[in-house]
């Protein structure tokens, strides 16, 4: 099944709708759940009323969710808590977990937008950060080659999903001739990366053999390189930790794309099953 993250939002409908897509492609449900935030009301407030009206709320908003999924099985689900720790539960044995990138404005914005930024590396399935698919895609799928662990599981994933699709599969690595400080990982001489590249993809080779495989070594900072690698693309997918000291627990690359990707972006965690 494919798990959705709905909040009422533009930005939530595009998940479902993406994630209906996916799932018929897939041949599997898609499951809706909505996360009713815990309550913090001052002493006195009608608690019971609101519960009940937070209740109605979400059930709105998961109909009016469901009314976008015509091609594949649908379930629905209410949680109350944190919407991070509710979506992760509710996919712990999921195929996918889709979320919108932004929430429907206000203190709803700030929520939705954590919750894009706070699962990926968290999750222990792949995670979607929806968003609408560019105008005139290409069909092709752009993955993000480093040569880590988190990237070669993002390597079997795109695979997978570009021999889904039909679609082309760019691996993408960037270099950069200096360091500057920011980060490492990236800089050196092209020949060495050019070996990581190839390195990086030997093993995939013949394990998909329908899939057409374009390696890209590209100059330049991997948020930028990936950005304008995706701009037309179907999918970029990456993984949630490089290499280097910035490597924290949500990469600062797979994290800028979060905030910035032109188009569905997918996260994947080392260990995610796909």
């Amino acid at each position: 099944m494919i798990v959705v993250g709905v909040d009422g939002s533009q930005a939530s409908l595009v998940a479902v709708e993406w994630a209906a897509h996916e799932a018929a492609m897939r041949g599997v449900a898609v499951h809706l759940v909505y996360v009713i935030p815990a309550l913090d009301l001052p002493a006195g407030a009608p608690l019971e009323e609101v519960r009940r009206c937070a209740h109605k709320h979400a059930l709105f908003v998961l109909e009016d969710a469901r009314q976008h999924v015509e091609t594949a099985e649908t379930r629905t689900q209410i949680l109350t808590g944190d919407p991070r720790l509710g979506l992760i539960k509710a996919s712990k044995d999921a195929e996918l977990l889709v979320v919108g990138s932004h929430g429907t404005g206000g203190f709803w914005h700030q929520l939705a937008g954590s919750v894009a930024l706070g699962i990926p590396g968290q999750a222990t399935c792949p995670v979607v950060v929806a968003r609408p698919v560019p105008e005139h895609p290409r069909n092709e799928v752009v993955v993000g080659v480093d040569g880590s662990s988190s990237s070669e599981a993002a390597m079997e994933f795109a695979f997978a999903e570009a021999s889904l699709r039909g679609a082309e599969l760019y691996a993408v690595h960037a270099w950069s001739p200096v360091d500057g400080g920011r980060t490492s990982g990236f800089a050196g001489e092209p020949d060495a990366h050019r070996q990581l590249l190839e390195a990086a993809i030997a093993n995939f080779r013949d394990r998909r053999p329908t899939v057409t495989l374009v390696p890209r070594l590209v100059r330049g900072h991997p948020v930028d390189v990936l950005l304008r690698a995706s701009a037309q693309a179907g999918l970029l997918v990456v993984g949630s930790r490089g290499q280097g000291p910035v490597s924290a627990f949500f990469g600062s690359v797979s994290h800028a794309l979060v905030q910035y990707a032109k188009g569905p972006l997918v996260v994947i965690a080392v260990g995610a099953t796909t």
